[in-house]
């Protein structure tokens, strides 16, 4: 196993920890990013009420007492005492203390871990690692929770990474392990991995001293590690029920599954044994293989799954198991690091939406990404071929713009190859989130919106195209021509999208890029849009007579509308996406199918939505205009960044070079 000597060396990253230029000056970037998410962290932290700070604790200020009195504290009877004498500190004080030390905790977790990466390290990642680790983790949901009071989550995973990395000696490594284990027990799966890879002295000495630190608990204070030990098996039950959406480990996915009783308990035995074997096995091999971070960080992963309790704030290994790479290809490398970044910085609900059959997934999503790094994840061997040069990415030829006061950007490539599904499936969910997530957090001022519907109003009345009441009328008057029109509303804004995206992604790879982008743009601007210009639409515009076609008479004193006023921004109506979305669509179509018919439908399509938006009184015919110019807005900037879409066509492509194993071959076949 690697020691600290084979980090810190000649063969290591010193020689290009100070690198200059534009790497030097991007690295100063990240730094400063990194210190103002810290700051940010420890402002919200520090907004914790004075009566609040240490409150769901029960800590007694001298002996006998109980830490478990209060039913929250869910440290062990050690980490009890490590905390006892910070309670003599003023209030203010401690806030600020143990804020700044937890999140100092977490800059040197970052500055050892990039420091562990396995050798040799390209120059960009040596300087940069670091700043965007520290930077990940200041805004992941473990640094989140694990800075709030009295938690000690971060403590344990800078123990174990210095002992592994930064302390020479065998039994001083072995005592900061130990160390980490009396604090969260399950770390004790460390000292399997130190004697699997021949480190037995260090493994005993981890042992020793975490027996001696339980000991020395148990004569301090014997009721509570009662209490830890074997009233709670481990803790299970304390700071909150073991079924809870903060408890992620195996026994409690369990729990939320519905097992309860000895076939739970058989069970969670038994895929506990399961995941810690295949698990050590797999850190084992990694070790030896001199990739020690991930080794670490699968171990980590192995402890807080098969723990009785694993909570939220523990999950800090599985960030670092993005040391590890995947996939052959260089457009799969992303696809490991982007879903662990994802899953450790978002909530739950914006990576999956809230359907009933998705929730075991959702409620579970930290345990099964520390459940994938420990024990389904293919990670690379140094010795593969790939490890440092996967198969390259195909990209078009730079094409010159069609109009000469039109510059294009030289730094964006074209990329020809198909995205990989999983990294595009997660993009496309978390981009919908945020994009549900900000329109509904747009303005929502009623006099303020009524105000614009009143101008767009006036406006179109001026140009003489105040259509929408006349449509609206004549529709409600036609019972079929209505439900065909509400169907059409509410059926196909997102059906007609996602399947040319779909068929573009299987058929059409490079055309799929420049589609997706321009969608992407002409969203984006809505979006501002919606903040700066809240417009109400006609239905919901008192006075004038408007028909809600889709959702019936409305109390415009009160337009609420049930659930969909609280997952939708009612005012979020200039420009229209409806519209904008399926214009979007008819270009796409008109532009990349190969049947006059099919071009025809493309057409058709968005000349049927702006009926439909304005028929059901959902719209203003402005609001169409607008939708128009986002979408042609969107297709203009991908021109500006990518070149015209010809350019993806697959000229004049170079030929990856073979990997050496594929050379050597070639060189055996033809001296036979």
């Amino acid at each position: 196993m690697a020691n600290a000597a084979e980090h810190g060396g000649a063969n290591g990253h010193a020689g290009v920890i100070g690198g200059s230029g534009r790497l030097g000056a991007a690295r100063l970037l990240l730094w400063a990013l990194a210190g103002v998410l810290a700051i940010r962290q420890a402002a919200a932290v520090l907004r914790v009420p004075p009566g609040e700070w240490l409150g769901e604790f029960r800590l007694p200020s001298g002996f006998p007492g109980s830490l478990y009195d209060g039913g929250q504290f869910t440290g062990t009877p050690f980490a009890g005492l490590v905390l006892k004498p910070f309670l003599g500190l003023a209030a203010p004080s401690l806030e600020v203390a143990w804020t700044c030390v937890t999140l100092l905790f977490v800059a040197a977790v970052g500055l050892v871990a990039a420091r562990g990466l396995p050798d040799p390290v390209p120059r960009r990642t040596a300087l940069l690692a670091a700043p965007v680790l520290v930077a990940l983790m200041m805004v992941s949901l473990p640094v989140r929770e694990a800075a709030s009071p009295g938690q000690t989550a971060v403590l344990p995973v800078l123990l174990v990474l210095l002992a592994m990395f930064r302390v020479p000696g065998e039994r001083p490594a072995g005592f900061l392990v130990g160390l980490a284990a009396a604090l969260q027990p399950a770390l004790l799966l460390f000292a399997p991995l130190l004697w699997f890879t021949g480190r037995r002295p260090t493994a005993r000495a981890a042992a020793v001293t975490f027996a001696a630190a339980t000991a020395l608990s148990w004569a301090a204070l014997p009721r509570d590690s009662w209490t830890y030990w074997v009233h709670h098996l481990a803790g299970t039950g304390l700071g909150g029920a073991p079924d809870g959406l903060a408890n992620q480990s195996v026994h409690g996915a369990l729990l939320r599954l519905g097992l309860s009783g000895p076939a739970e308990i058989l069970l969670y035995v038994a895929l506990a044994a399961g995941i810690g074997w295949v698990g050590l096995r797999r850190a084992a091999r990694y070790a030896r293989d001199g990739q020690l971070l991930l080794a670490v960080a699968v171990t980590g992963c192995v402890a807080v799954a098969v723990a009785p309790t694993g909570w939220r704030h523990q999950l800090l290994w599985v960030l670092l198991a993005v040391a590890g790479k995947v996939g052959t290809r260089a457009a799969d490398r992303p696809v490991w690091p982007v879903a662990v970044v994802l899953a450790m910085t978002l909530p739950a609900d914006v990576l999956l939406p809230n359907l009933a059959v998705l929730a075991p997934v959702r409620d579970n999503v930290l345990l099964l990404a520390a459940l994938a790094a420990a024990c389904a994840v293919p990670f690379l061997p140094r010795s593969s071929p790939y490890w440092r040069e996967p198969v390259p990415t195909a990209y078009g030829r730079p094409a010159a713009a069609r109009w000469s006061r039109v510059p294009l950007m030289p730094f964006w490539r074209r990329v020809l190859s198909r995205p990989n599904l999983l990294l595009e499936l997660l993009l496309i969910r978390v981009g919908y989130s945020l994009y549900s997530h900000i329109r509904a957090a747009a303005p929502t001022s009623r006099s303020l919106a009524e105000g614009h519907g009143s101008q767009i109003h006036s406006v179109e009345r001026a140009l003489g195209i105040d259509i929408e009441r006349a449509v609206n009328h004549a529709v409600v008057n036609t019972p079929w021509l209505e439900k065909f029109f509400n169907f059409y509303y509410t059926s196909f804004h997102f059906v007609v999208p996602l399947t040319i995206l779909a068929v573009l992604y299987w058929r059409r790879p490079g055309d799929y890029r420049w589609a997706r982008a321009s969608l992407g743009l002409a969203t984006v601007l809505a979006l501002v849009g919606f903040w700066l210009y809240p417009l109400a639409p006609p239905r919901l515009m008192p006075g004038l007579g408007f028909i809600d076609t889709v959702h019936g008479p409305q109390d415009l004193a009160h337009p609420q509308y049930g659930a969909m006023t609280a997952i939708s921004n009612q005012y979020a109506a200039m420009p229209s996406l409806h519209f904008g979305w399926s214009l979007w669509c008819g270009i796409v179509i008109i532009t990349l199918a190969p049947k006059g018919w099919q071009k025809l439908l493309g057409a058709l399509h968005p000349l049927t939505t702006v009926c439909a938006i304005v028929a059901t009184a959902n719209h203003w015919v402005l609001d169409a205009v607008g939708g128009a110019a986002v979408v042609t807005a969107g297709f203009g900037l991908v021109y500006v960044l990518s070149g015209p879409r010809g350019a993806a066509l697959p000229t004049g492509l170079s030929v990856p070079r073979p990997r050496e194993p594929e050379r050597m071959a070639a060189t055996s076949r033809t001296r036979a």
